[in-house]
């Protein structure tokens, strides 16, 4: 299993001790990069398809994202006739290929502003992604956001976070209730169930609200502001 990480500069916790006067059950925020911070869909089924006939496998039309959003990530494979032992390779090639992009993409409308007022009222704050490190740091450095990232933490197996998440809560030193994860997909879900950590899901990534709402998250999202109800008024 792939494990990799970036840290950054501290520099942000002397203004993370100022909590506005509010407070928040979790020491620690984790993120989901693709469909959570960044909006990489289109350049993901772009790419995708480019690489489908050297796979051998279909691509995917336009049309037919809305239907892919209901599924599982098992499901998905079996739907688009994906052998899984061509997983790890097609993600290897695919987020080489997005590093050439990922400074075109835009982030989802409204995280910036979000995640740097979350950012003040936790010990600490990462991302754990099946993408490439340098792509998120790449992505996080042209919006302005890298310095408030403690880490950037990568596993290239689709179904490897629930191990990502234990280290990370152990790393920290954290109770499992300590700790959030944020994420689009039911692998997500899933994966934070897997490790005893408390997920919160957001509906404007890959996976649909009404298939994310049956794996019953902790949280669910469906815009960034919600975020704000983590926040309590002393």
């Amino acid at each position: 299993m792939k494990k990799t990480s970036i840290p950054t500069s501290r520099s942000f916790k002397a203004h993370a001790k100022d909590k506005r006067a509010v407070s928040m059950k979790f020491r620690t925020l984790v993120f989901d990069f693709d469909g959570t911070i960044a909006d990489t869909l289109g350049e993901t089924r772009k790419i995708f398809n480019e690489l489908a006939p050297d796979y051998g496998i279909r691509q995917v039309a336009e049309h037919e994202i809305e239907k892919l959003r209901h599924l599982s990530l098992k499901q998905l494979l079996t739907h688009l006739d994906i052998p899984k032992r061509r997983v790890p390779s097609l993600i290897a090639r695919g987020t080489t290929m997005l590093r050439g992009s990922i400074t075109r993409l835009d982030l989802i409308q409204g995280m910036s502003e979000v995640l740097t007022e979350l950012r003040v009222h936790v010990e600490s704050f990462g991302i754990l992604t099946s993408n490439t490190p340098e792509n998120v740091d790449l992505f996080l450095r042209t919006h302005g956001l890298r310095e408030i990232f403690d880490f950037i933490s990568s596993t290239s197996k689709l179904t490897g976070k629930s191990k990502h998440l234990k280290a990370i809560r152990k790393t920290f030193s954290l109770r499992a209730e300590e700790m959030l994860y944020v994420g689009d997909e039911l692998r997500d879900v899933k994966a934070s169930k897997k490790a005893g950590i408390p997920i919160a899901a957001v509906t404007w990534g890959f996976n649909s609200r009404d298939s994310l709402t049956a794996e019953k998250p902790d949280f669910i999202f469906d815009q960034p502001k919600d975020f704000m109800r983590l926040l309590k008024p002393h």
